[in-house]
């Protein structure tokens, strides 16, 4: 984890997610994900919780953090979402 955070533009959440697929770390999260901890937390609590929050809700699964991220994400559920969608926009050539 601090070699690839040594790397100018490396950050924790890009770490994280290197090291969960390249060494299949169990216990890494990738905290700083956008939408990753209002999905843990919807899951838990109902509410949409910080990273800081999320790493709190997974403590008691402490070795296997990731693997439990992993079967909640691989449900398709997904956290409520709120405000307006993105719309797409063309970017071709005509």
């Amino acid at each position: 984890m601090a070699a690839l955070c040594s790397i100018p533009g490396v950050g924790i959440w890009t770490a994280a997610e290197v090291l969960q697929r390249s060494q299949g770390d169990p216990d890494l999260v990738s905290v700083g994900d956008a939408h990753l901890s209002h999905v843990i937390g919807t899951w838990f609590t109902g509410d949409r919780i910080d990273g800081a929050g999320m790493l709190e809700l997974l403590a008691p699964y402490a070795g296997h953090r990731q693997r439990v991220v992993r079967l909640f994400t691989s449900t398709r559920a997904d956290a409520a979402s709120y405000g307006a969608k993105a719309t797409l926009e063309e970017h071709r050539w005509r």
